[in-house]
């Protein structure tokens, strides 16, 4: 079994019925950028969670261990994290059901973030402010993929015809 078939078989499950309509690769320079730019975004969003493990780590060191709605926080934004990078791989590759995903995922996940920080006592500050600036990366990374080079790139199919 090649990587390539695991992975179509990772993309049944994560794509539905979308997940065998491919799209030409990126040729527009100024999607493959936009695209790109979200890759960065993505790379911040990683940086911020391994942040956020490292103070929750020191402060479990020095003592003050976080609760564990922090530590489940680490392990989610981890998870997001990887599964947006999967998403963003897979569209690059032309697959249209990731470009969808991506779209989805970074129009849903900033708003629970700022939901999940606006609890009070949910949260010790440094929390919410990585909350906050992780929802302010995705919003960003959804700009970036609904602009209209991106949008053109992947063009919406068609139903097939009767």
């Amino acid at each position: 079994m090649t990587l390539e078939t695991l992975l179509r078989r990772v993309d049944r499950l994560a794509g539905g019925s979308l997940r065998d309509i491919r799209v030409p690769r990126v040729a527009d320079p100024r999607a493959a950028l936009a695209l790109r730019w979200v890759a960065w975004i993505f790379v911040g969003c990683l940086a911020l969670g391994v942040a956020t493990i490292t103070i929750a780590l020191v402060l479990t060191v020095e003592g003050s261990a976080p609760s564990l709605v922090v530590w489940m926080r680490c392990l989610v934004l981890f998870a997001i994290t990887a599964s947006l990078f999967y998403f963003l791989w897979r569209a690059q590759l032309g697959w249209y059901w990731a470009f969808r995903r991506l779209q989805l995922f970074t129009r849903i996940f900033p708003v629970v973030a700022i939901v999940l920080a606006l609890i009070p006592g949910l949260f010790p500050v440094w929390v919410i402010a990585e909350q906050l600036l992780f929802g302010v990366l995705l919003i960003a990374a959804q700009v970036l993929l609904v602009s209209r080079p991106v949008r053109e790139a992947f063009p919406k199919p068609q139903p097939a015809s009767a």
